[in-house]
This record gives structure tokens, sequence and C-alpha cells, in this order.
């Protein structure tokens, strides 16, 4: 049994250790870790009680009878003190994510938020919701699912709704991630599509073409198809067509970003070039912003390499043209001015690393954006799939974020006829 309590605690002890330094390079190790160093830190009361309740079991059973438990014993008092400081980390999100926001909408952004969306916000969070950390539809939400938005099996989306909501109501659309190869709108973004939706907004949820079956630029096409979609039906939802902002996550970052970037370019249209593709703002959770990547942002070259170059544009890397056109960052610098962003990164993920944030931020202000950005210390990639101490809070600021977003445009617009 001491042999057992070493193990066990030697294990956790790693574990521990790779959530607040986790490996960049090779590929491999940055993919298999990631996992690890994702669930200790958004999960660091569960990890925690596991393995204190483990480790006393296994101590009580003889364990502690000899030094190898005494060494797996000493183990786990080193992860139960990254775990305390994973916790500390988690409870500063609030203010992290206020200032952000006051550093870009002013510090009295709350004052201009609409009477009727201040009292649809409700930033408390049962603690049924934190203990067991799988997201659940509210109850008042509704949901239309599988809603074609085009002739693809993948080209599919859902509504979600209050269902006590009376229309014209403003609009979100999110796009999931997953490396551009894998991912569903069934899986991710729930978190703030559920807050929105709870809140009065009309939310939409979108499946789009996945490489290597789908080259660049299937995939914006399809987010522009799906967005067509929105200005042509969502009214029979309850939403307003006429304001819509966007969001996503990772490659679904990626892709929401460069949909905000490249309004109504017919390049991304085709067949449908008319329609208007412009959006009021867009949310953007850890993503993607340069695909030349010239800033060396990523150290192991399977990123671009094999995911970029053979997967999903299918272009040689000296192609540095169609590389920068499916690059955020280079769409900046393009005459129409952008449109506000919330840019959300957390410090230790090594999928994406949180340079490349900086880098778009840096370069989103240059032009004159109105961006809030929260870098979240000790973060993970994919860090908002469930609830945890840190993506709650980080959710309410995204509907801060687009509440204030919408209550300006709301000022600038009278309310369309009934």
């Amino acid at each position: 049994m001491p042999w057992v309590l070493f193990a066990f605690g030697l294990v956790c002890a790693l574990a521990a250790l790779i959530s607040i330094a986790p490996p960049r390079w090779p590929g491999v190790a940055t993919v298999a870790t990631w996992p690890v160093g994702w669930l200790i830190s958004e999960l660091p009361l569960h990890q925690l009680a596991l393995q204190l309740g483990v480790g006393a079991a296994l101590a009580l059973a003889g364990g502690a009878a000899a030094w190898p438990g005494w060494i797996g014993g000493a183990a786990l008092v080193v992860s139960a003190l990254i775990l305390r400081h994973h916790l500390i980390a988690a409870a500063r999100t609030t203010n992290l994510v206020e200032r952000a926001l006051r550093d870009a909408l002013g510090r009295d952004y709350h004052d201009h938020i609409h009477d009727e969306l201040r009292a649809a916000y409700d930033p408390t969070t049962p603690w049924r919701r934190l203990v067991w950390p799988l997201p659940r539809r509210p109850r008042d939400v509704t949901c239309v699912a599988h809603v074609a938005y085009g002739p693809d099996r993948r080209q599919r989306l859902d509504v979600y709704r209050h269902a006590d909501g009376a229309g014209p109501r403003p609009v979100f659309l999110y796009v999931h991630g997953g490396g551009w190869v894998i991912g569903n709108k069934a899986q991710q973004g729930l978190l703030t599509v559920h807050e929105l939706a709870r809140a009065g907004w009309v939310c939409v949820s979108i499946n789009y073409r996945l490489s290597p079956r789908a080259t660049f630029p299937d995939h914006l096409i399809d987010v522009k198809r799906a967005l067509a979609w929105v200005r042509a039906h969502v009214a029979e939802h309850g939403g307003d067509p006429r304001f819509v902002m966007i969001g996503g996550g990772s490659a679904g970052g990626h892709l929401a970003s460069l949909a905000a970037l490249t309004a109504n370019d017919p390049r991304y249209q085709p067949g449908f070039e008319e329609v208007d593709t412009s959006l009021a703002g867009c949310v953007s959770y850890y993503g993607v912003y340069d695909f030349t990547d010239g800033a060396r942002t990523f150290r192991h070259r399977a990123f671009r390499e094999l995911v970029l170059a053979r997967v999903v544009l299918k272009r040689p890397l000296d192609d540095h043209d169609a590389y920068a056109a499916a690059s955020p960052l280079a769409q900046l610098a393009r005459p129409t001015a952008p449109p506000p962003f919330m840019v959300i990164h957390g410090t230790r993920d090594n999928l994406v690393p949180i340079r490349m944030a900086r880098e778009f931020v840096r370069a989103a202000r240059a032009r004159g954006a109105t961006v809030a950005f929260v870098e979240l210390p000790l973060a993970h990639h994919a860090f908002e799939l469930f609830p945890s101490l840190r993506s709650v809070v980080v959710v309410h600021g995204v509907h801060r974020f687009c509440q204030a977003i919408y209550s300006r445009w709301r000022a600038a617009h009278p309310e369309p006829d009934r």
C-alpha cells in the first residue's frame, strides 16, 4: 500500500505541475498534456477533494507505514498547494474582467446599458451548477435544433431563445472550435449561448464544413452563409436581423474574427454577394489570429506544416498571400473600421499561446478598434467548455460586453415597427 500512495501522489503532483508549466514543444507533448492542465486548472476544488479523499483512504489502509508512502503524501501536499494557487487565480477573475470592460467601454459603461437589459442580467451562479461541471440548458430557454442553412449535412444550426421572450431581440451567432477538423454546435459555447438566451437574446449556434473534406475558405463561407440565414429568418424566432454579434472559441474564434473583419467581401459570399454580412461586434475565446505566424508564436512546426498546409488550406507555406488572407491579424489592414472586440485568452494556453492574442489586440487598437482584452492567469485552452469558478465569471463579462454594445446601437437606432 505505501507504493500505491507513492504512485498516486507523484501522478497528482505531476499533473499539477503540468497545469502551471505546460510543455509547448514538441507538438505531440503539447496536445497530449493539454487535457491534464485544462482539467486541473478549471476544476481545482474537485481535484482537491478527490486527491485528499483518496490520499486519506490510502494512508488509513497502511499507505503511511513506510517511506514510499511518506513521499507520496508529500507529493500530495505539493499538488494541494498548486491547486490552491489555481483557486486564488480564479477568484481574481471578476476584477480582471471588469477592469478590461471599463478600459474598453469606459468606467461608466454600466450606466448606459438599457434598463430592460440591466434587469435581465443576473450575475449569481448557483453552487449546484459548479458541483456538476456539465453545461445544462436552463429550463426557461428553448432550442430549435438542426435547422438547415445550406444543402450540406454540416450546414445546420440551433436557435436558442428565452421561452417568454418577445421580439425583436439582439442576435448572437456562435461558431464552435476544434482545429477546423472536429467539433460540434452541441458541445461548445453552451455557457455563452445559455447566458445570453436567458437574458433575452436570440442565439444561433452553427456547424460548418470541416477539413480535410473542406478547404479554406469553405469554413468561412459557411459562417457567412449562416449569417445570411440569420438576416432572412431570425425574425421568425424573435430576433432582430439588424443587430448581430458573433463569437467563437479557438478555430471558431478565428472564423468569428475573420467574419467580423471581412464584411461583405464577395470572395466569401459566392451566390449571396448581395447579403449584408457586417457584424456589430465579436467575442473571441482563445482564437487563432495569424496563419502566417510572423511573430513565431508556435514553437513546434506541426500547426502550420501539418494542420494548415496539409489539412486546412492545402497550400505550401511559402504562399504568403493565401495565409495572410486567412489571418484576422492581416485583415485589420482593410480600409473599413473593425467592429468592437472582446478577446479572452489564458496565460497557460499551450495550444494557442497568448502572445498571438496580444499581437492581435495591439494591432486592432492601433486601427482604432474598441477592444476589451482579458488575460486569464493560469487558464488553459477551452477553459469555458464547462462551468467553473473562472468560466462563469468570464461568461458574465461577455454578457455585459454584448449588452453594452447593443445598448449603444439601440440608442442610435429606433425600434422597428412590430
